[in-house]
């Protein structure tokens, strides 16, 4: 069985998290890992070994240590939910899954920015997750302000087996079709 990798890639507030628990719903077999779950449970339970500036190498590893059991030791479609915006990190991980024979899929959610500031001042999500931001909107300034940096450009067609867009809400029914019918040709 061909198993897929499905990675979301995009700035805060654009959908990332709802696609990804609308597409295990859809998708049989599957797990989303999301990221965020795993900074709300470090900052809960172990803010004090948190890093206090720098890479949250402790988030990284976490999150690393379950991608990697649910690889090795499950037969499921995995759904990497989080930012996912370097390049260079991106890379890193669709190698790793495609020697371990995964079909990689990235859906980058490509929204205005107008259309997210929107979202991040009516959000009512949690903040457990910040390590150092104050708000989403000061996440979503920072994003902003990383536009010009290359390694955080958009995914390019071939950096992945699929490279899904999502420019409107609208589309996203159309992307999870695509995806639940690659699945079912593999």
């Amino acid at each position: 069985m061909v198993r897929l990798l499905i990675m979301t890639i995009g700035k805060t507030h654009s959908g990332k998290t709802t696609f990804a628990r609308k597409l295990e719903q859809r998708l049989s077999n599957s797990v989303v890992i999301d990221q965020d779950n795993h900074s709300g449970f470090i900052n809960t339970y172990y803010r004090k070994i948190v890093p206090t500036s720098g890479e949250n190498t402790l988030k990284h590893k976490v999150t690393q240590v379950i991608v990697e059991h649910a690889a090795k030791q499950t037969d499921s479609h995995l759904i990497l939910c989080n930012a996912n915006r370097g390049r260079t990190e991106r890379t890193q991980i669709l190698e790793n899954f495609r020697k371990q024979g995964f079909t990689a899929v990235m859906v980058y959610f490509d929204l205005p920015d107008a259309l997210l500031m929107e979202r991040v001042r009516n959000s009512t999500r949690s903040k457990a997750i910040f390590r150092s931001a104050s708000s989403f909107e000061e996440v979503l300034l920072r994003q902003q302000k990383q536009s010009d940096d290359p390694n955080l450009s958009a995914p390019s067609e071939h950096e992945a087996d699929y490279v899904l867009t999502v420019t409107d809400s609208a589309e996203l029914e159309a992307v999870l079709d695509r995806i639940v019918d690659l699945a079912s040709q593999m």
